[in-house]
């Protein structure tokens, strides 16, 4: 986390934000793990224009050699050309990333690597040089060391000059941390929530059955990932969330000890950088608190209302023109649930915002609009080192100082938090959806036919939904105020057990058993009125009574 000091100081409030800004170093963050790469300048280029791609490779230095690709329909084949191997036909994927790219030609005469067809063959490419009219990677975050200027000449130029400083050995954060036992992703061959992979704008994110992989080689750091991940299995850490607020909740802390008043704590990245230096830095209110992240993407509804908590009038999001689409469309849909449950508690929709900056008119109109009421008290805690937790600690500490009391308030569809419905008259009590949960939100009688149900660890995944065979579940998105029933296990359905007709037993229910019958109705195992009623003995007595017919029909 880094701040802009040479903001003006013209009131108490910018002169408490200078003292403030100069408080908030992430000193004692932990340190992040890297991810490693290493390049031989062994470069790809690509495109239409043979002339060209020929050109820029032969620009190379010394000690950088160029493989040209001119893909196409036909079969691959490839020439020469002074020395310079020339690549014709086969349609071109592309994977991987700086010192590991892979390119790979399809035909109708199959699929082989580009680089087996060399003399000799490469395995891998370091760089990648795109001067095709489309490009071939079309994420919005693309790999180090994938360049995509196209056919522009004047844009060619500078990718040219930075290719020899990007060979020898190269490090860069490893941005999150990911823990599998509480990802919502699958259970049992069910998908739920791909919110991370729908989010990332490196496409790095990818699904492994009931997982998800996150390749930390494409990873450029976005962050929306774990700002949508409703369970925080996908973390980030470049700087920890729990980090970042410690810095915060010092520096709001030295701002109101300063004299300043009503502070916006102002997210932005190194894309708005260039703004807040120029006309928006000059003339957007001093109270404003500008903290710059790795990625704006990264912060999300954890992050902004605890710096709520901490005393924040207000939590701004700055995005850019050049902040991708998806990352934009995950931090909407966290800004729509903010705004929700803040709205419950009386607070106003604007303590929460995305500007765009831009839009410099209406970014410097939008920071500009007057304060609310302050909290009374804000918070003193530490921020807990998980997601759920977090958001634990800010929306109990807003109820606290809230205008207002609902027990509860609808959320939109696809928020992470809610309760789950169990239809009485669909329920078996089968508990398909108890083992595909993933928070443990719903869970079992443990010996008892009953389903139970913890409102605050459920994320609304639709995993019980999806698994249940009798479609009895179903969710409903909203935000319960009242932690005790939040907190608290409740019975969503239970029945009268059945007793084994042999033994005496519990050991089912009688919609379970109803249900069974009617499925076996015309199996041929279930035609005889004894078979029937093995139906209703439990697992030891059914055996004991299969092998007694057993010994029966071989007396006989």
């Amino acid at each position: 986390m880094t701040t802009d000091p040479s903001l003006p100081e013209a009131t108490a409030d910018g002169r408490a934000r200078a003292v403030a800004l100069a408080d908030a170093a992430l000193d004692d963050a932990a340190p992040t793990a890297v991810v490693g790469f290493v390049s031989q300048g062994r470069c790809l280029m690509l495109g239409e224009d043979e002339p060209g791609l020929l050109a820029a490779a032969r620009s190379l230095p010394e000690g950088m050699t160029a493989v040209v690709a001119l893909p196409g329909d036909g079969a691959p084949s490839v020439v020469w050309n002074d020395g310079v191997p020339v690549v014709h036909g086969g349609r071109l994927r592309l994977a991987g990333a700086l010192g590991d790219f892979v390119a790979t030609l399809d035909s109708d005469d199959g699929s082989r690597e580009l680089g087996s067809m060399l003399a000799p063959p490469v395995e891998r490419f370091d760089l990648v040089v795109d001067l095709g009219r489309t490009p071939l990677l079309r994420q919005a975050m693309k790999p180090l060391g994938y360049y995509a200027p196209g056919p522009d000449e004047a844009a060619l130029g500078p990718v040219l000059e930075a290719l020899p400083e990007m060979q020898g050995e190269f490090e860069k954060p490893r941005y999150f941390e990911y823990d599998p036992d509480i990802c919502a992703h699958g259970r049992s061959g069910k998908r739920g929530c791909t919110r991370c992979i729908d989010a990332c704008p490196a496409e790095a994110i990818v699904s492994r059955g009931e997982r998800v992989e996150v390749n930390p080689y494409l990873c450029q750091g976005g962050g929306a990932c774990a700002t949508v991940c409703p369970t925080g299995a996908i973390t980030y850490a470049y700087p920890r969330a729990s980090d970042l607020l410690a810095a915060l909740r010092r520096m709001l802390q030295a701002y109101r000890e300063a004299g300043g008043s009503a502070p916006l704590v102002l997210f932005h990245d190194d894309s708005a950088v260039q703004a807040l230096a120029g006309e928006l830095g000059a003339r957007m209110p001093e109270r404003v608190l500008p903290v710059q992240v790795e990625e704006a993407g990264s912060v999300g509804l954890d992050a902004w209302l605890t710096v709520l908590a901490y005393g924040a009038d207000s939590a701004v999001v700055l995005t850019t023109d050049a902040t991708p689409a998806q990352v934009v469309e995950g931090m909407q849909d966290e800004l729509l649930t903010a705004r929700e449950i803040l709205a419950g508690m009386g607070f106003e929709e604007r303590r929460v915002r995305l500007v765009n900056a831009d839009r410099t008119g209406d970014a410097i109109e939008a920071l500009a609009l007057p304060p609310g009421d302050a909290i009374r008290r804000p918070a003193s805690s530490v921020a807990p080192p998980d997601k759920r937790g977090r958001l634990r600690m800010a929306i109990e500490h807003l109820r606290s100082q809230a205008t207002a009391h609902k027990r509860s308030v609808p959320l939109h569809a696809g928020a992470p938090f809610g309760e789950v419905r169990a239809d009485p008259q669909a329920c078996t009590l089968c508990m398909a959806c108890v083992s595909v949960c993933p928070t443990n939100a719903l869970q079992d009688g443990r010996g008892l036919p009953q389903l139970n149900f913890r409102e605050w660890s459920c994320v609304q995944c639709g995993l019980c939904e999806r698994s249940c065979p009798e479609s009895a579940i179903s969710l409903h998105p909203r935000f319960l105020y009242d932690v005790e029933a939040r907190e608290k296990p409740r019975v969503l359905h239970e029945e009268q057990p059945v007793c084994c007709v042999s033994c005496g037993k519990p050991f089912a229910t009688r919609s379970m058993l109803e249900v069974l019958s009617r499925k076996l109705a015309g199996h041929w195992m279930f035609q005889t009125e004894e078979s029937r009623r093995r139906l209703q003995m439990c697992e030891d007595c059914r055996v004991r009574d299969l092998f007694a017919e057993e010994a029966r029909k071989g007396r006989q």
